[in-house]
């Protein structure tokens, strides 16, 4: 209860970048139950990355980045990384800031395979950072926009 009454005591734009960020983490995990192959062609151009350049849109994408990390928190549903950067990805398409995806795998301490996903938007890791530097690299989609922000 107290955090329903925290939620609606939140600026009306705080509240709507929440909605959508569950939103976004509901779509993800329905297509995360896709086959892969299916879901890579909404993801981006494969095996490129955005620019690292340093972004104008610094505070949007703390605020994509933060209303992830906490929705992914309160789903009903599974949303760990790779829900995360999709949904994550998506919100930033909406506001016309390019990104990449980033899928790693690694072995844990029992050597079995292990996978990571993170999303980086130009020198910001919006999802995934934690722990990403153990995980190879083995694939990436950039979300390329045009200078609409229309992909």
């Amino acid at each position: 209860m107290k955090k329903l009454v925290k939620f609606l005591s939140l600026p009306l734009k705080r509240k709507l970048l929440f909605i959508e960020a569950f939103l976004h983490l509901g779509r993800a995990r329905i297509l995360k139950s896709l086959p892969f192959k299916k879901v890579a062609k909404g993801l981006g151009e494969k095996a490129i990355e955005t620019t690292t350049n340093t972004s104008d849109d610094r505070s949007k994408i703390k605020d994509v980045a933060t209303a992830i990390h906490i929705m992914s928190k309160h789903t009903l549903w599974e949303s760990a990384c790779l829900v995360q950067a999709i949904a994550a990805m998506k919100m930033l398409e909406r506001r016309g800031i390019e990104s990449t995806i980033y899928l790693g795998t690694a072995k844990d301490k029992k050597q079995k395979m292990v996978a990571h996903a993170w999303l980086r938007s130009g020198p910001y890791y919006v999802t995934g950072a934690k722990g990403m530097n153990r995980f190879t690299v083995v694939g990436m989609f950039a979300k390329l926009l045009d200078k609409k922000g229309q992909t």
